[in-house]
C-alpha cells in the first residue's frame, strides 16, 4: 500500500494560501461536515493532478495560539515541512517581496526539501513583470497564477508533482491484517501497542514502514498474520508538536491510508475531546474498518452501570461511526487486552466481505416492501437491481430509475437493511446510486 505524497501551501499570512487551498481541492471544504459529530478545520485533503492523488496541508488552517505573528509563520512553515515532501511557497504579487517572505524563505531554505514558488494575484499579463523581485528569494523560476481565477494552477502543479518521492510500497499477503491505532497525544497508544506485541505466542520485527518514519511491526498470534503500523514512531518531540493538537491528525493520516481497521483510541480518565471525533472522521471518510478503544480503564471507579454509561456518550459523540463496536481495557494491566483482536479480526472479515448478487436482491427487495421507495412529485423512485461492486469497503452499486428520487434518507435506510442483513459490524459500507441505461 502506498502512502500518498504530501504537498504544503506555505507562506505570510494574507496571501491567498486558502484560497488556492480550495482551488487545488477542486471544491469549498466546509468547516463543518454533513456528518453530526464531526467538525472539520480546513487543514487537510486529500487531491489529484492528472494521474497523481496527493494529500494537501494548508499552513494558513493552523492556530498556533498566542505565538507574535513571525513566531506564528515561523512554527507553521517548520510543521509543514515536517510533514510535506513539497512545499509550495506562495507570496503575493501585488505587495511584492516582504520581510515575512525572506523570513519564510530562510526556513524553507534549511529544511533541504523541494520548494515551488508561486506568486499569487498576479491576475493580467500586464502585471507579469512584476515577478522577477521574487528570483531574489532563491527558488528558481517564480510561478505566477491567481487563486481568485485560478490561472497558472496546472503550470504550478506540473512542477509540484515532478518533486514527489518514488516511495517503494511494501506489499503484504492478502491475508494479513494491517491496523493503526490513532489518537490524541497521551491516550496510551505506544503503551497499547507494547502491551498487544508483549502477549505471549507473538513473534515480532520490527520494520521501517516507509521511507518516512512510520514503523511496522508484522508479528503472529496464533495462524493469523498482523501487522501493527505504528503511528507513536512518528512522533517527534518538539515544542509545536506539543503546543498544539492538530498534528496528531496529521500523523494520524499515512498510517490511516495503509491500513484496513483503525483502533480509534481514546482515555477513559480524560473522556472525549473534539480533536477525537476529528480524527476518527479520517477514518471514517477513508473507508476503513474502525473499531473505537477505551484504554486506561483500569483507572476508572466503576459500578454496574459506569460501562453502558460511556458507552452512550460514545455514540452520543460519534453517530457517524455507530457501526463500531467498542472495546474496553487497559494497556497497563492488561485488563480485557484478550477481548481485542478477536474484534479486530471479525471487523476485519466484514470490510473484505462479498455479499452474491441474488442474495443482495432478495435483502433489498424485502426492504422495499417493507418500506415503500419515496416518491418526488408524483414520480416514484424504482430499484430495479443491486451488485456488490467492491470492498474494503464493501461498496454496493443500486441501478434506479433517476438518481434524482434516491433520497439521503433512504439510502440511509437500505444501508441499515443491508447492515442488519449481513452484519457488517465494524466496516462502513458505500451505496452508490446509477440510472439504468
Amino acid at each position: 500500500m502506498m502512502t500518498k505524497p504530501v504537498i504544503a501551501i506555505v507562506g505570510r499570512p494574507n496571501v491567498g494560501k486558502s484560497t488556492i487551498f480550495n482551488r487545488i481541492v477542486g471544491e469549498r471544504i466546509s468547516i463543518v461536515e454533513d456528518i453530526p459529530g464531526v467538525t472539520r478545520d480546513r487543514i487537510y485533503s486529500s487531491a489529484e493532478w492528472l494521474t497523481h492523488e496527493f494529500n494537501l496541508i494548508d499552513t494558513g488552517g493552523i492556530d498556533i495560539g498566542d505565538e507574535p505573528f513571525l513566531e506564528q509563520i515561523r512554527q507553521q512553515a517548520e510543521i509543514a515541512i515536517e510533514e510535506a515532501d513539497v512545499i509550495i511557497f506562495i507570496t503575493n504579487g501585488r505587495e511584492g517581496v516582504t520581510t515575512a517572505d525572506e523570513q519564510v524563505a530562510k526556513i524553507l531554505y534549511r529544511s533541504k526539501k523541494p520548494v515551488v514558488l508561486a506568486v499569487n494575484k498576479v491576475d493580467n499579463p500586464e502585471m507579469r513583470d512584476q515577478i522577477y523581485d521574487f528570483y531574489a528569494l532563491g527558488f528558481g523560476e517564480p510561478f505566477p497564477i491567481s487563486g481568485a481565477h485560478g490561472l497558472g494552477l496546472g503550470d504550478l502543479l506540473d512542477e509540484a508533482v515532478k518533486h514527489f518521492p518514488n516511495e517503494e510500497a511494501i506489499d503484504y499477503n492478502e491475508d494479513v491484517i494491517k491496523f493503526c491505532l490513532i489518537g490524541r497525544p497521551n491516550v496510551g497508544k505506544s503503551s497499547l501497542v507494547n502491551a498487544i506485541l508483549g502477549e505471549e505466542r507473538v513473534i515480532v520485527s520490527d520494520i521501517a514502514g516507509t521511507t518516512r518514519d512510520a514503523i511496522d511491526s508484522p508479528y503472529t498470534y496464533g495462524e493469523k498474520e498482523y501487522v501493527i503500523i505504528d503511528t507513536a514512531g512518528m512522533r517527534k518531540k518538539g515544542k509545536v508538536y506539543e503546543s498544539t493538537e492538530k498534528y496528531s491528525v496529521l500523523r494520524a493520516l499515512r498510517a490511516i491510508e495503509r491500513s484496513d481497521v483503525v483502533l480509534v483510541v481514546l482515555n477513559a480518565e480524560e473522556g472525549i475531546r473534539e480533536q477525537d471525533k476529528k480524527i476518527a472522521g479520517y477514518a471514517d471518510e477513508a473507508g476503513r474498518a474502525v473499531i473505537i478503544v477505551v484504554n486506561k480503564w483500569d483507572t476508572i471507579e466503576k459500578d454496574d452501570r459506569t460501562m453502558k454509561l460511556f458507552e452512550e456518550q460514545i455514540r452520543d459523540h460519534f453517530q457517524f461511526l455507530s457501526y463500531a463496536p467498542i472495546v474496553f481495557l487497559s494497556a497497563v494491566t492488561k485488563k480485557r487486552l484478550k477481548t481485542l483482536l478477536p474484534v479486530i479480526n471479525t471487523v476485519s472479515e466484514n470490510h473484505a466481505m462479498r455479499i452474491q448478487s441474488s442474495v443482495l436482491n432478495e435483502v433489498i427487495q424485502d426492504a422495499v416492501a417493507m418500506n415503500p421507495t419515496p416518491t418526488d412529485r408524483g414520480r416514484r423512485l424504482r430499484i430495479y437491481y443491486a451488485t456488490q461492486v467492491a470492498v474494503k469497503p464493501p461498496t454496493f452499486v443500486i441501478f434506479v430509475n433517476d438518481t434524482e428520487l434516491m433520497h439521503f434518507s433512504y439510502q440511509r435506510f437500505l444501508e441499515n437493511r443491508i447492515r442488519d442483513a449481513f452484519m457488517f459490524e465494524g466496516t462502513p459500507i458505500r451505496i452508490i446510486a446509477r440510472k439504468r441505461s
